[in-house]
């Protein structure tokens, strides 16, 4: 790590009477990095707000060795933002957006050469009131970076925009690391942030985990993982991670972080923390390997975490299902011929 990193945040937690919004955490960031924060949208919310010092929470959170929030006057000029509700002046052309911010930050950036990167040259002198949805974000991506920031942090920026917006996004970020800055991206969806970098970290009321990803085409360890075949002894400590396909990477989850398995039509699907990920090992396979992590195939199409088990209830004589303590109160099916089996597992 640098010691002079860009962004440091240290033990940074959030509680507002008895509401945890997660545990204190750590993060840091340096020049050429990208990293991903998957959250609740909410949880995003209120952490870019302490982020910029709009809400308060507990620890330290510095940028470029100043403390945050009292230095702020110091360093903002230096940090570009993208945030999920843009706030514009529609009444304004695009071209005079970005001069205003332009002569706000006293940087001679080429606006031309800014439309141009997000390909809205043809439309500088439109008010931005006439734009649609992705043309408005790709806006507020060259409004980020105007004035040639050091770090810029984007909230849901690839939320509800077009395929177009979604590359340019990327072009743009990657040339902002490639050139020694470095970029923090808040999100909600798990899929936008292993797709924008390999840099992937949870957070949730229990804190921040990184994720671990593979290329699925980078090794022979990760081809054997997304088959399901068995490992060498060499690498058999990889067993311990379930994985999950997202576009090109793989995603190895803890055991313990999976609330249940499901089978689709023909399409198994591990359920974590509200979101649902493909897995292309057999159902068969991951009973085998969940098994000793406490799971226990409570359905021909389903495999649960008993340690998130909450409720057992009856519906008919016949009829059966877990409720879940997770995110959705999720109600899974109990076959009849399996209720023995849970009692004896449980020792009821």
């Amino acid at each position: 790590m640098s010691q002079n990193p860009i962004l440091k945040i240290e033990n940074v937690g959030k509680v507002e009477g008895d509401k945890l919004w997660f545990h204190p955490f750590n993060l840091e960031l340096n020049q050429n990095e990208l990293v991903a924060i998957q959250c609740d949208h909410i949880v995003g919310k209120v952490l870019l707000h302490i982020l910029i010092g709009k809400e308060e929470a507990s620890g330290n959170i510095s940028y470029f060795n100043q403390s945050h929030p009292s230095g702020w006057k110091h360093y903002g000029h230096r940090i570009g933002m993208v945030s999920h509700e843009e706030e514009v002046y529609e009444r304004l052309t695009l071209y005079e957006y970005l001069k205003f911010y332009q002569k706000l930050y006293k940087e001679k950036a080429d606006i031309h050469e800014l439309l141009h990167m997000v390909n809205l040259s043809n439309k500088k002198s439109h008010r931005i009131k006439l734009l649609n949805s992705s043309e408005r974000k790709r806006l507020s991506f060259a409004k980020a970076f105007v004035h040639k920031p050091d770090l810029v942090i984007l909230e849901e920026p690839d939320q509800n925009i077009d395929l177009e917006s979604k590359v340019i996004l990327r072009e743009l970020i990657n040339e902002h690391t490639e050139n020694g800055g470095a970029a923090l991206v808040i999100t909600s969806n798990m899929e936008s942030a292993v797709i924008l970098t390999n840099d992937v970290y949870r957070l949730n009321e229990e804190g921040v985990k990184k994720m671990e990803l593979q290329d699925p085409w980078g090794s022979e360890t990760a081809r054997q993982l997304d088959s399901g075949a068995e490992l060498e002894s060499s690498v058999q400590v990889q067993m311990e991670r379930i994985p999950a396909k997202v576009k090109e990477k793989i995603i190895l989850f803890d055991p313990t972080e999976i609330d249940y398995v499901e089978s689709v039509d023909g399409t198994v699907q591990l359920h974590v923390k509200g979101g649902t990920f493909p897995c292309t090992i057999t159902l068969q396979q991951l009973n085998e390997r969940l098994e000793p992590f406490g799971f226990f195939r409570c359905h021909r199409s389903y495999i649960v975490n008993l340690q998130k088990v909450r409720e057992v209830m009856t519906w008919t004589r016949n009829s059966y299902s877990l409720i879940l303590e997770d995110q959705h109160k999720s109600n899974i099916p109990l076959s009849k011929g399996k209720l023995q089996d849970l009692k004896d597992v449980l020792r009821m």
